[in-house]
């Protein structure tokens, strides 16, 4: 059983990419280095980071870190688990901020985590991008999105296209000079180019999005 190291070196991956693919190459050199590495080296937990996920959606930073907080004192715990989750009531996640929809995540969330049903950090290591998207989109709350951005920024997998983000398709409009997004099917196509380094290439492509006027969201809504 195969198995994966959490992050990969950006500096290889950029290389990678000016070699493949042409239409990058300004682009890299205009936008210059990115690196993602640090946030590879946290500490990561993932019954915790889906119940961020979940607590973050729809809402700004400042106010999402607001209602995390509120729920962390609380609950007497910055660790999101199920036995710390169940210590409130719906009232109290109602007095946090917590909508009666985000409630229900969290509960599904904690009732799969005490049922073995989310995979431990560890198990992580041995299951394949599409393994571990498998095993978490179930979660009520969490979709392959959410699922895919923890694959690149806390897991630092290497080869993560996320074809429904708004940013990544409006990144790709203005790479390939086109008149319109692309639709996923044909974003994932494109980027067979950049496999195994699709994740470097959508780190690139968020960055080629902010050159439009108004801002992209890193979002599929």
């Amino acid at each position: 059983m195969a198995r994966h190291k959490r992050g990969f070196d950006c500096r290889l991956a950029t290389r990678a990419l000016f070699k493949s693919d042409a239409a990058f190459r300004p682009w890299l050199k205009r936008i210059g280095a990115i690196d993602y590495s640090a946030g590879w080296k946290k500490p990561f937990d993932v019954t915790d980071a889906l119940a961020r996920a979940i607590l973050y959606q729809q809402l700004s930073g400042k106010a999402a870190a607001t209602i995390v907080g509120r729920v962390e004192l609380a609950m007497g715990s910055h660790v999101f688990h199920h036995h710390s989750i169940g210590k409130l009531t719906d009232a109290q996640f109602r007095a946090c901020g917590v909508s009666g929809n985000k409630t229900l995540a969290l509960r599904d969330l904690a009732r799969r985590e005490a049922a073995g049903e989310i995979p431990e950090t560890r198990q992580l290591q041995y299951m394949d991008n599409g393994q571990i998207i498998e095993a978490l989109v179930p979660t009520r709350g969490i979709g392959r999105w959410t699922v895919e951005m923890m694959l690149m920024f806390r897991l630092g997998r290497p080869d993560v296209l996320p074809v429904d983000d708004l940013g990544i398709r409006k990144g790709v409009q203005l790479l390939d000079g086109l008149d319109a997004m692309p639709v996923p099917k044909a974003l994932q196509e494109r980027g067979g180019r950049w496999s195994p380094n699709q994740t470097m290439a959508s780190f690139y492509l968020w960055r080629i999005a902010d050159f439009r006027k108004e801002p992209v969201k890193r979002s599929q809504d």
